[in-house]
């Protein structure tokens, strides 16, 4: 297999990987519940940057729902996070080219 160095290809990826987990640490995605009456901002690393309650939804009688509708929001903003990580690692991975190498999910 002429050209072919798993050594080469290996340290390309993990410089690519390490250049993917810096630009994630900059991305935000936004998860938001009850219609956005509750939203969250989490970054790329799947860390909660901040939490948005509208004023409406805040009633001491209805504690449980707000609490639901937050645990919704981060929820819905970690999967969106987790996404757009497996969409940046896609596509790095799909540069790699070492034969016989099966990662699924990923080519």
């Amino acid at each position: 297999m002429k050209g072919f160095n798993p050594l080469q290809q290996v340290k390309e990826v993990q410089e690519k990987l390490q250049k993917m987990q810096e630009e994630l640490a900059t991305m935000t995605v936004e998860g938001s519940a009850g219609g956005g009456m509750v939203t969250v901002v989490v970054s790329g690393r799947q860390e909660v940057l901040s939490i948005r309650i509208e004023p409406q939804v805040i009633d001491s009688e209805e504690i449980e729902m707000l609490q639901d509708l937050v645990v919704a929001a981060i929820n819905d903003g970690l999967r969106k996070s987790q996404e757009l990580s497996t969409r940046e690692l896609a596509n790095i991975a799909g540069g790699l080219n070492i034969p016989g190498l099966k990662i699924p999910g990923l080519f």
